[in-house]
């Protein structure tokens, strides 16, 4: 029975994650900022060993504290799942170090620790394990009021490659779940109507549930991956594979223009 860590377990997508490890049976030690959804959470998984911690992963101590209370209190956790994030509105001309340094200690500076601090005990113990990192479609594109977070999460892709590297010798596998638009009922992280309609466009036609990021991450962690480390897995309905939205360059029935292969179109 494998122990699993889940940061930002209350939330949409780390809820959803910790219901899926516990409908396979493993035991669960799940963390959050508040108790209450905590609570609620660790009542509904009545089929897990389930243990509940809060934190504030703006202090720098919380996430080792975290790892190591984890593993004192349920034993040597074998999966680390790092989804606790934020992704407020920050213009980037109105921005101030206060609102970059919370952004970037929660979305990065928090997973990479917790990683360090799981990595010393993982490599002690010497039986390997598994770290998966929630990044996002925004690592790759950023967007008016976004800049921020998508430099904290292309920051957070890096990192795994780098952790995974360095890690690999001593049995401990690290990578990221990039989930595509996910909605969420969110007080910490809202969404307008306007940004969900405008960024919801993907080749399949719909957007992602919390439970196709939790099957991707229970998959990623399980021994059918492996042999997978390092890698960024996209689960976005195809949206980071081109510009769904965008008009053809040329209408479908008209011929192309005989230098066509002349143009360079962005």
């Amino acid at each position: 029975m494998r122990h699993v860590l889940v940061t930002g377990a209350a939330g949409g997508i780390g809820r959803a994650i910790a219901e899926r490890f516990a409908a396979q049976g493993a035991t669960l030690t799940l963390a959050d900022r508040e108790p209450a959804p905590l609570d609620d959470l660790a009542a509904h998984l009545t089929t897990a060993t389930t243990g509940v911690m809060t934190a504030d992963l703006t202090d720098a101590d919380a996430p080792a504290e975290l790892v190591s209370r984890a593993w004192a209190e349920q034993g040597p956790v074998d999966v680390l799942v790092n989804a606790a994030g934020v992704y407020p509105s920050l213009d980037m001309a109105e921005l101030t170090a206060e609102a970059w340094d919370r952004l970037f200690a929660v979305n990065l500076r928090a997973p990479v620790l917790a990683t360090a601090a799981y990595a010393r005990l993982a490599a002690a113990r010497g039986e390997g394990g598994t770290v998966v990192n929630i990044s996002s479609g925004s690592a790759l594109r950023a967007r008016p009021g976004g800049g921020p977070y998508a430099s904290s999460k292309a920051a957070l892709e890096m990192a795994t490659r780098a952790a995974a590297l360095e890690l690999g010798a001593h049995g401990i596998r690290v990578n990221a779940v990039s989930p595509g638009f996910v909605p969420v009922d969110s007080a910490c992280n809202p969404v307008s109507e306007e940004y969900a309609a405008a960024i919801g466009a993907n080749p399949l036609g719909r957007p992602g549930t919390p439970e196709d990021i939790a099957r991707a991450v229970c998959w990623i962690a399980g021994p059918e991956a492996a042999w997978i480390t390092g890698e960024i897995l996209r689960v976005d309905g195809g949206s980071s594979t081109g510009a769904l939205h965008l008009p053809r360059i040329w209408p479908p029935a008209t011929p192309a223009p005989a230098d066509a292969t002349k143009g360079h179109p962005a």
